[in-house]
């Protein structure tokens, strides 16, 4: 499959990419994405289409109009700008795991240095248990241009409680139930492969018991915030 671009600006869902728009601001506040890499997208309520980030499009110039409308067979719908490259891998992960209505890449640094050893972030720490149930999972290498990266990222996730993924030499894919809990999925997943990789120059990181970890996860999952 190979994203196409529309030949005009129809100006659809307009609010929803606006919203996503705002939302790179957040990967580039927290130190997630270099230049123009990365991208965040999110599932049109009610309807067979996704808006994902321009490919190439500067953070600082992002608008409205710097986010495409596209099918969930990554095909261009809406939109001035050729769609990000990772537009397959987002439609295929949207194709077959209904329940996700959120999506971020970024290759962030602590994060795709565990990507690039084939890692997986073990579960060291309360604040991992909470937001990922468990250890983050390495995925498969697959290369850019297809649905490759997709079908890595279903297949690695399908057993896995957590939101995200450090697949293989590439970097980090999280997932959510709207784009804002995808976002804080990939804030988190920085996080922590920072402080265990600072924590494994100390000595050997300690493990959770696994019986600490689910009681965590169901304690934030379900009953903290408002």
């Amino acid at each position: 499959m190979t994203a196409t671009q529309p030949r005009t600006e129809r100006g659809t869902h307009r609010a929803q990419r606006e919203h996503v728009a705002a939302l790179h601001a957040e990967l580039t506040r927290n130190g997630l994405v270099t230049w123009t890499s990365g991208n965040v997208s999110e599932r049109v309520p009610g309807e067979d289409l996704f808006v994902i980030k321009g490919s190439g499009v500067l953070y600082d110039e992002l608008t409205w109009e710097g986010i495409t409308v596209c099918d969930l067979d990554g095909n261009a719908v809406d939109g001035v700008k050729k769609p990000s490259s990772d537009t397959d891998a987002h439609a295929y992960v949207y194709r077959h795991v209904p329940e996700v209505n959120g999506q971020v890449h970024t290759h962030s640094p602590y994060a795709t240095a565990w990507a690039a050893r084939a890692e997986p972030i073990p579960c060291v720490l309360t604040a991992m248990a909470d937001e990922f149930g468990g250890p983050i999972p390495i995925g498969p290498f697959a290369l850019i241009g297809d649905d490759s990266i997709g079908r890595g990222i279903v297949e690695t996730l399908r057993d896995s409680r957590s939101p995200a993924v450090l697949m293989q030499n590439h970097g980090v894919f999280t997932i959510g139930p709207q784009a804002l809990a995808a976002v804080k999925a990939a804030v988190m997943t920085e996080d922590v492969a920072r402080t265990v990789h600072l924590s494994r120059q100390l000595g050997e990181p300690l493990p959770i018991a696994q019986s600490d970890i689910d009681s965590l996860y169901a304690r934030y999952q379900n009953a903290y915030g408002q």
